[in-house]
């Protein structure tokens, strides 16, 4: 099993090149200045299942869940593929279209 602290840093590089960061000076993008929540909705929508099963190592499901739900489940159509399979295959949830429609919902709520 990785190192905790190196799963970040493995997770942060390869979001480097997969060039995620575009309009950041490279140099800016460190452990440090990359939120723990911008690192988990990054890695979701970017990377690959590998490296997804790696945040589950690094930070609780409970945390990457409620990352998922706050930043991309509410996002309707633009994720609704990737948000379908996450809610399915990582999160256990049964019926991921009314899920995520419900999520949506309250998501557009709480702005009236």
């Amino acid at each position: 099993m990785k190192n905790v602290p190196d799963i970040k840093k493995t997770l942060l590089q390869k979001l480097k090149n997969e060039r995620v960061f575009w309009s950041y000076d490279p140099a800016s993008i460190t452990e440090d200045t990359v939120t723990d929540e911008v690192l988990i909705e990054k890695t979701l929508i970017y990377l690959d299942i590998e490296d997804i099963d790696l945040l589950f190592i690094h930070y609780k499901p409970k945390f990457v869940k409620k990352v998922w739900r706050e930043k991309m489940a509410c996002q309707g159509d633009y994720l609704f593929i990737l948000n379908r399979f996450l809610a399915w295959y990582y999160f256990k949830i049964k019926n991921p279209d009314k899920y995520l429609k419900r999520i949506e919902n309250k998501h557009f709520k709480s702005y009236e």
